[in-house]
């Protein structure tokens, strides 16, 4: 019997959807932090250690299977990571002590660690063809559309629903069962698959990528540190900081960060990178202030505006760094190159949200945010700095090529 098969459209919509789920199982747990916290009486440390599993995880896949795809297909590698953040979002459901919070997490870094490259990749090689310069405000609509659904829904259950630690994640479980159906129509592809066969390998820049990889890297870290603060700190700092004890509330400040950022792709396709990248790192220091003065102050509407801000960072520091990427990949590199990049994305996410964790426990919440601020101002000022430098090598190679 012939296996049905999407079109270009249809794989280019599941794509997108699984980049989608790599964000929204990362950010569901993050409303019924406080509630675990309260129930099983853990630390702030605890709990974003139980978040910090996850980048780890997602890196330890990364360095072993980032080039997976390019050997055995989109399809085969996001239908494996798919299955292992269903198990992931099924033993959150039925969780019975924190250690099952611990392997929930586990499970989700490995299901993301396997798809977050190769639905990057499929993203781009299912774009239209005159729209291939495009596919990185995909990607970064994608991911804005997964952290909205994870607030949306998950806030509305929480604070109403029964089983409020259960629901929320039986429904993300219900979802990923209908998108792993959908993966599986896809068709096999990669845009031309390597020769010889496949082993495990860490992800490598080709050559004369250096300089974009770090530029590229140093944005989307900062929009994952940026997320990191949000999805690790972010219910606790609107709870103990802002005083909301609402999850509804909070998950809608969360939701307000997923909109900002699904916004500001729209017209961040049209701008140059370099103008996108300039306007996600200015964005990104101006939040962090006026977060840091939401924590002084304890308001709430500095910290609406405060997550309105990082949400637009977010998008524009992680559009501008995958569209600098995409325009220099070479075809045969790209899922393995954009698996690098995740790499270290996801291994600063880690260190920042352990270090925000354990300092949120030793010198309290305020102290954590405070240093997050600074940690986010200084990756986005790395990373104008770095585009800077990256521009004037270019142009001074071209102005050579010509003479």
């Amino acid at each position: 019997m012939t296996r049905r098969v999407l079109g270009r459209q249809g794989s280019f919509l599941a794509s997108a959807a699984v980049v989608a789920h790599t964000i929204w199982t990362s950010a569901a747990p993050a409303l019924s932090y406080p509630l675990y916290a309260q129930q099983w009486h853990l630390t702030t440390f605890t709990t974003t250690a139980i978040f910090a599993v996850y980048p780890v995880l997602v890196v330890f896949v990364l360095v072993l299977f980032g080039n997976l795809s390019d050997f055995i297909g989109r399809r085969e590698t996001m239908l494996a990571g798919l299955a292992f953040s269903g198990l992931g979002s099924l033993t959150f459901a039925l969780a019975q002590s924190v250690d099952w919070l611990f392997w929930g997490r586990a499970f989700m870094g490995i299901g993301v660690g396997l798809s977050a490259g190769p639905s990057a990749a499929a993203i781009v090689e299912f774009s239209p063809p005159h729209r291939v310069g495009q596919a990185g405000g995909a990607t970064a609509a994608a991911q804005g559309l997964g952290m909205m659904s994870a607030a949306l829904i998950g806030g509305p259950l929480i604070q109403y629903a029964p089983l409020p630690l259960r629901l929320n994640f039986a429904v993300l479980s219900g979802f990923l069962a209908g998108l792993f159906a959908m993966t599986w129509f896809m068709p096999n592809h990669t845009a031309s698959r390597p020769s010889g066969r496949w082993k495990p390998k860490v992800p490598s820049i080709p050559n004369g990528a250096y300089a974009v990889f770090v530029t590229s890297t140093a944005a989307v870290t900062g929009s994952y540190v940026l997320g990191a603060m949000t999805l690790s700190l972010g219910a606790q700092v609107a709870r103990d900081v802002v005083a909301s004890s609402n999850a509804l509330v909070n998950g809608g400040t969360i939701a307000l960060f997923a909109l900002a950022s699904t916004l500001a792709t729209i017209p961040a396709r049209k701008i140059a990178v370099r103008i996108v990248m300039l306007s996600g790192g200015i964005s990104a220091i101006v939040a962090s202030a006026v977060l840091a003065i939401a924590a002084v102050e304890h308001s709430l509407s500095l910290y609406i505006l405060a997550q309105l801000g990082a949400g637009a960072a977010y998008s524009w520091l992680l559009l501008g760094g995958l569209s600098l990427m995409n325009s220099h990949l070479p075809v045969t590199h790209r899922a393995a190159t954009l698996s690098a990049l995740f790499l270290v994305a996801y291994l600063a996410q880690a260190l920042v949200a352990l270090s925000l964790g354990k300092t949120a426990t030793i010198y309290g919440l305020a102290m954590a945010v405070d240093i997050g601020v600074v940690t986010v101002a200084a990756l986005a000022l790395l990373t104008l700095l770095l585009d800077l430098i990256q521009r004037k090598t270019a142009l001074g190679r071209s102005r050579k090529a010509r003479s």
